[in-house]
């Protein structure tokens, strides 16, 4: 109540027009509920669960909550985002604006109903535009997995595009010159960067993009099996293969077990991993890794520090990826595999008789 009434005096109103504003009633002119939100972030006003001050935080999905084809992303979040909130003992909350805001209510007057101190928001690229504007209500948040130009957006990401590039200058290095791309039809910012990675060091090293390389695939298993098929199925195939998702790294290992194309033997592939995925293939893929758990923990820890009042906490970070060489890569062929439309091998051609 004594926030409310800090609230109340700022903007020249009652208590009881502060409490219904905050609750978002119907009867509270625009400009002055604007006025009280402006208020109650700049006091630090938090919603109370009778005499105590709440210690929730939302884990917001502006979208869809569920994402299938991410893999272990969405668990390994979560599991970091759990073990970050014991320190300073807050708890976690589920929230989906799709399904429970109402479209009058600002961001602040949603999440003060819901009785939340502050936000994590996981976003993708469509409802980017919501973490701004939560952002610019300056309401306490967090968004995990992605980055913004804009300052009031606090973030916790990690940037895949200069390990991606390393992990493509791995293939070159072996002698690889013909190397697919299977990326995720979703352009979202982390598989425009491994994109950028990819077409980075094959101009570095002189070599021209080809198009027909370049797959977009659901980032799933079969999204990953198909992008085998596909790019062994062209003429010219290449021979080595970089995946932008764990799953579909996993589904292209499988298709090629399939049609006994030997890895690396046969076809080299890098793939990407948000967990510990490649440590249950054989064999053990080369990988780009990012630990999504930790990025959970981080942006978690670091939030509730932050209300706690601990000084000097940032809130915009990037923390780093990591390149590991397994035994999924190796020199290139003597000659690429191409499987016809059957799944039977392309023959050799025959050479000629003198």
């Amino acid at each position: 109540m004594s926030s409310v009434r800090a609230i109340a005096e700022r903007v020249g109103v009652s208590v009881s027009t502060v409490s219904r504003a905050l609750n978002n009633h119907p009867e509270v002119h625009p400009d002055t509920k604007a006025k009280v939100l402006e208020a109650a972030n700049k006091v630090g006003y938090s919603p109370t669960i009778g005499k105590r001050l709440t210690t929730v935080i939302g884990l917001v999905y502006p979208g869809a909550p569920v994402r299938p084809g991410y893999g272990d992303f969405e668990s390994s979040l979560l599991a970091g985002i759990l073990q970050g909130v014991n320190e300073q003992k807050f708890d976690v909350k589920l929230v989906s604006l799709e399904r429970d805001k109402d479209p009058k209510e600002t961001y602040t007057q949603f999440f003060m109903r819901k009785g939340l101190r502050a936000v994590i928001v996981r976003t993708f690229e469509e409802t980017r535009n919501v973490c701004e504007e939560i952002a610019a209500e300056a309401f306490p948040h967090i968004v995990v997995a992605d980055h913004f130009d804009t300052p009031s957006v606090n973030y916790m990401w990690s940037d895949s595009k200069d390990d991606s590039r390393r992990a493509v200058r791995h293939l070159i290095d072996l002698g690889h010159r013909r190397i697919g791309l299977a990326v995720h039809a979703i352009h979202d910012t982390d598989h425009r960067d491994r994109l950028r990675g990819y077409r980075e060091a094959l101009a570095e090293a002189g070599i021209e993009v080809d198009p027909e390389l370049i797959v977009e695939i659901i980032a799933h298993f079969e999204g990953g099996a198909t992008a085998i098929s596909r790019l062994l199925g062209l003429p010219n195939p290449p021979t080595a293969v970089f995946f932008t998702d764990p799953l579909a790294t996993v589904g292209g290992m499988q298709r090629c077990q399939e049609l006994s194309v030997r890895i690396p033997d046969d076809l080299s592939i890098v793939g990407f991993d948000d967990s510990d995925t490649r440590q249950h293939t054989f064999p053990t893929f080369t990988a780009v890794c990012q630990d999504a758990r930790r990025l959970g923990f981080e942006a978690t820890l670091r939030l509730t520090r932050s209300l706690c009042g601990y000084p000097g906490v940032k809130l915009r970070e990037t923390l780093p990826t990591m390149f590991e060489i397994n035994q999924s890569t190796g020199p290139v062929p003597s000659k690429p595999t191409r499987i016809l439309p059957s799944g039977a091998r392309a023959p050799e051609p025959t050479k000629k008789k003198r």
